[in-house]
């Protein structure tokens, strides 16, 4: 079917509604809702058989859902209707929920419901987290049913009916800040927590800190650090930790509160927003395997099982800052020191990585030389990852990765996709060229021919495209808890390999022939020199786009390879 998504964002569930849609043989195109008009123009242009809504902050306008069907995606089970589902849920710590396909009316959430899935909420996750695994497999799973549906022509869809036992929910108000404002002196770490990881990745918990007004994002557990309710009582890695009554939480990143009429304002570390205010509050590091039960907040961690050694890592939004890639490269050093066969790079869910801290280069004083320490920080990883051959190394992607993360899983011999996660392997949304060895990696896995589609499309992938086109090596069907319990059965299989040792000879052989033809650091010195002028150059888009992209500007229309087709995009 000629099938429309429209969407206040193109965000990951719009991004994973349209790969799945798109490997199912329709023909999909996507329209911002940036105007009622530009909603309607687009209708006129494309005439689509159905639209879909999968992440919507305005109503559908009357004359589109009057004239043409329109599913909408709501996260919540049936019934449940309001703008905060997820929020409710969370800081509710409600345990089972669900996703709900419905059809748009001239109310919001009470349209007649095509399909809907349960699901159960993990416990200490994020709102964001929660979003992009659990609440997006279901969404997947409940849109692909309601499009059999629609495409069959012989479903009814179910009206509205609280007297159903099959209704669940219920309309919920907006949560506002006053609903997620935490008394520091009287809640609980379990009530605090449950408020951050709600607000989070938006919009965020506002609190005072320093007598500015921030909001807070993240929230981890604590078990050791003790204070007085609401003081920070330690540092680490970017991150702030804040005392409660019964025990503290670590707080990873801040935005400060835009002043009337100023600039915007983004997340960035909190050690890096408070800046001097943090003077005389201890650094207290992590180690770098934790003691079983420990719950405090660490980016990165390693573990060793049956010859097999976890290098795991989870960063705020996906993206790795310099301090972060450097941190993450002595890790690695520290495991390929380690006596094991395997090592497996990856969090144990959600992101893989996305690529360079746009973030933190947009605060620098210098962006431009914050970019370039940054690039080489991530190639100096690469590198390494690329240069191993005293064993074999895997990527294990649990969620999505884009741009230098997606590359940064090619230097590993292997590439493990979870089925729900999102690829983007390109960079010319920034303006970029990218780095990361990807000229010496991507073609080498795809073809120069797939490789120059992938970059120039600057669509995404799933899993099931990419393994099709050799970008990864293993779909790992399942949620969370079975993508890791497969890995880890994967990941044994190799240490155990009888040919373990021909894939290691195999991998030195090919590496010393690649070299002969071209040395690998000519691959990164010539992209290096590509990225200099995109990160210096006057008349380079990088810095405009990436000031947009970290202030959340509204782009003035669609970008005009989501308006088509994806194979016409791509055979543009």
């Amino acid at each position: 079917m000629r099938i429309l998504l429209i969407a206040s964002a193109y965000n990951s569930m719009t991004q994973r509604v349209h790969v799945e849609l798109a490997d199912r043989g329709h023909e999909v195109s996507v329209e911002l809702a940036l105007a009622d008009e530009v909603l309607a123009g687009a209708v006129r242009r494309l005439g689509p058989e159905l639209i879909i809504a999968p992440m919507l902050t305005t109503a559908i306008p009357a004359d589109i859902w009057l004239a043409r069907p329109c599913f909408v995606i709501h996260p919540g089970p049936r019934g449940d209707r309001g703008p905060s589902s997820l929020d409710w849920a969370i800081s509710g710590r409600a345990r089972r929920w669900g996703v709900t396909v419905l059809q748009a009316n001239a109310e919001m959430d009470a349209g007649d419901i095509w399909a809907s899935e349960e699901l159960m909420l993990p416990g200490g996750c994020s709102k964001g987290s929660v979003y992009r695994t659990e609440v997006a497999d279901a969404a997947i799973r409940a849109v692909l049913l309601a499009v059999a549906r629609f495409e069959g022509g012989n479903f009814k869809p179910e009206p509205l009916d609280y007297a159903s036992p099959a209704v669940t929910g219920r309309l919920r108000p907006p949560c506002r800040q006053q609903d997620r404002r935490i008394d520091w002196p009287a809640e609980p770490t379990s009530s605090v927590l449950a408020k951050l990881r709600a607000a989070d990745s938006s919009p965020g918990v506002l609190d005072v800190l320093g007598g500015a007004e921030y909001f807070l994002f993240g929230g981890h557990e604590e078990d050791e650090l003790r204070g007085e309710p609401g003081a920070i009582v330690a540092q680490r890695d970017g991150a702030i930790c804040r005392a409660t009554v019964d025990g503290a939480v670590w707080i990873p990143q801040l935005r400060r509160r835009r002043a009337p009429g100023g600039p915007p304002t983004f997340k960035v570390p909190a050690a890096l927003a408070l800046g001097e205010a943090l003077a005389g509050v201890p650094a207290v590091p992590a180690p770098l395997a934790p003691r079983p039960g420990r719950r405090t907040y660490q980016e990165i961690t390693y573990r060793e099982s049956a010859g097999v050694g976890y290098l795991e890592f989870c960063f705020p939004g996906g993206a790795m800052s310099t301090g972060q890639c450097r941190r993450l490269l002595a890790a690695y050093q520290h495991a390929r020191r380690r006596p094991v066969r395997v090592i497996v790079l990856g969090g144990r869910r959600d992101f893989f990585s996305n690529g360079i801290q746009l973030n933190v280069i947009e605060a620098a004083s210098d962006p431009a030389e914050e970019s370039w320490r940054n690039i080489n920080a991530i190639d100096d990883l690469v590198r390494a990852i690329l240069t191993t051959t005293d064993r074999l190394t895997v990527a294990a992607l649990a969620g999505n990765a884009a741009a230098g993360g997606l590359m940064l899983a090619l230097a590993a011999d292997g590439v493990w996709c979870r089925a729900g996660a999102v690829l983007n392997p390109h960079y010319r949304l920034m303006g970029l060229h990218g780095s990361e060895y990807w000229t010496y990696t991507l073609p080498r896995r795809v073809g120069a021919r797939q490789a120059a589609r992938l970059t120039r499309s600057c669509l995404p992938v799933s899993p099931a495209s990419a393994l099709r086109c050799g970008l990864v090596d293993q779909v790992i069907e399942g949620g969370a808890a079975e993508y890791r319990r497969q890995v880890a059965a994967l990941a044994g299989q190799l240490a155990r390999s009888p040919d373990y040792a021909r894939r290691l000879a195999a991998k030195t052989r090919l590496l010393a022939e690649a070299a002969e033809v071209r040395p690998l650091d000519a691959y990164r010195d010539a992209e290096l020199a590509i990225m200099s002028r995109n990160f210096s150059g006057p008349d380079e888009p990088y810095a405009r786009l990436r000031h947009a992209f970290v202030c959340k500007e509204k782009p003035p229309r669609t970008p005009p390879h989501l308006t088509r087709h994806r194979d016409d995009a791509a055979a543009e």
